[in-house]
């Protein structure tokens, strides 16, 4: 079995395309298969190797592809989010321990003054576009000295990403070389991915959505991969007709911007038509689901993923298996079971999810708290709590109803927030809604909603809320609903539910 990303690379066929971009002429596996050894050995004269850390701080695009199964092929890799401030490039170097940093040959901004300041090995990567997409020369500044060349084996740490850190200091999650390889498989057998197959991605590739799914999927099914720049709603349409995908993975505002512009690009789906689409990394509304899968006439794949199981954990299944709009699917890799919130043992019904499996981490990495809290054993098998909070129905459909510190807790009464932009999102009106906790001087916390209304539609804070209120009981009813031009997002397009009370100045008086 291939347990390393390189192994997984070299066993696909030569002359088939593997990275594609636009205006590129495209990548083939033997050109990746050169690509990589030109970086094993770039990086080997450099003095890193096997074990040594690289960040990785580049534009979305096909020499990020590369670089991230490349690098991985030789050292450790360590993509990092480009648009980080110099205190936050200084923060996670350190954090990584890193030895050495590709950078564009250009790149002089505050990523490079971080990188300078921690006498880090620069590595400039160098682009002739008349070359085909994903291929890059590489450039130290000076050596580093020696570095162990042995490849690296299935149990060496591949890929090194942080969590996000939303309410508490940022997490490092390692992931080994068989970690990823697992995950790779796992969602190529969801998604029946073939050599025929092309994905289009449009997700940053310094998530994991991105790198597992998009990338690392494709290429283990031999199939390619065609990297956009980054999610442009304008240009998508365009992008569809020159890759000619199969499929296309995103995060659910993607996938809403996208429908938003569909009726005007009816041509173009029905001249690409695609095999299915893929969501995942927020949970897709229902209506969302239903709508996308009406307008693309493809099934709608919603994956559940997180970056300690190296991404995937659940899918919907494809045709003829059934797509259950509002939930995450079944179970798609690793052992998938609820767990007591508190105590470490496995129940039935209602509770935190927690997965077992190949795909997952082995722990983070000097966080013995962190590990004592997110780990025990349980019925022979070593289980990872997610801080989700879902329940299996009687098909073995797992459905979520929130991140357990996002759960809004109204005065005792427990409200989730996914159940609420799931009635939100199927107004006539709404275009996007997260649902989020406001807090309130006598109840703790207040059920609030932001709204982006359709183009062209018209609907008032209270026209939602009877609309809310004809379906739900009413302490779920939102008692605030503010409409906005456009919801805060994350770095990868996801929208955030924490803190965006005080981020919208919704504070509670008594």
């Amino acid at each position: 079995m291939t347990d390393t990303l390189a192994a997984l690379i070299s066993a696909q066929d030569g002359n088939a395309p593997a990275i594609g971009a636009p205006g590129r002429v495209w990548l083939d596996y033997a050109g990746l298969a050169d690509q990589v050894a030109h970086v094993a050995l770039a990086l080997n004269q450099a003095g890193v190797g096997r074990g040594d850390r690289v960040a990785i701080v580049l534009p979305n695009g096909p020499e990020m592809a590369v670089a991230f199964v490349s690098v991985a092929g030789v050292a450790t890799t360590c993509p990092l989010n480009p648009a980080y401030k110099q205190e936050e490039f200084a923060y996670y170097l350190e954090d990584l321990k890193a030895k050495a940093i590709i950078l564009t040959e250009d790149e002089t901004g505050p990523v490079h003054s971080a990188a300078v300041a921690q006498g880090l090995l620069i590595i400039r990567l160098a682009v002739d576009k008349a070359q085909p997409a994903g291929r890059f020369t590489l450039r130290a500044e000076k050596s580093a000295g020696t570095a162990d060349m042995t490849p690296p084996r299935a149990d060496d740490v591949a890929l090194i990403l942080h969590t996000s850190g939303t309410t508490s200091r940022p997490k490092i999650v390692p992931l080994l070389q068989s970690n990823i390889c697992a995950s790779a498989r796992h969602i190529s057998a969801s998604l029946a991915l073939t050599p025929a197959d092309r994905c289009l991605n449009v997700m940053p590739l310094f998530h994991i959505h991105g790198l597992i799914a998009a990338v690392s999927a494709s290429l283990a099914s031999g199939g390619s991969v065609w990297c956009a720049p980054g999610f442009d709603a304008l240009k998508f349409f365009s992008w569809m007709e020159e890759a000619r995908p199969t499929w296309y993975t995103a995060v659910p505002t993607m996938h809403q911007a996208l429908l938003a512009r569909a009726a005007r690009n009816s041509e173009t789906i029905t001249k690409v038509p695609l095999r299915f689409l893929r969501s995942s990394s927020a949970s897709l509304p229902g209506p969302v689901m239903e709508a996308l899968a009406k307008t693309f006439k493809a099934p709608v794949i919603e994956g559940y993923g997180m970056t300690e199981a190296a991404h995937q954990m659940a899918s919907n299944p494809l045709p003829p298996g059934t797509q259950k709009p509002g939930s995450v699917g079944v179970a798609a890799g690793p052992l998938v079971r609820i767990a007591h919130e508190v105590e470490n043992h496995l129940i039935d019904g209602l509770g935190e999810i927690v997965i077992s499996g190949l795909n997952v981490t082995p722990g983070y990495e000097g966080n013995p708290e962190a590990n004592a809290k997110n780990f025990f054993e349980a019925e022979g098998q070593r289980w990872f709590r997610t801080g989700d909070q879902g329940q299996f129905d009687a098909e073995d459909y797992l459905t979520l109803t929130g991140r357990l510190k996002e759960i809004i807790n109204r005065g005792g009464e427990k409200v989730s927030p996914l159940e609420v932009d799931g009635i939100i999102s199927a107004h006539p009106a709404v275009a996007q809604v997260v649902t989020f906790a406001m807090p309130h001087a006598k109840l703790g916390e207040e059920v609030a909603a932001a709204v982006v209304l359709k183009e062209g539609m018209e609907a008032t804070e209270s026209d939602i809320r009877d609309f809310v209120g004809a379906q739900l009981a009413a302490f779920k009813v939102p008692r605030k609903i503010v409409i906005l031009t456009e919801i805060p997002k994350g770095a990868t397009g996801k929208m955030q539910r924490i803190g965006l009370a005080e981020k919208l100045g919704l504070v509670e008086k008594a």
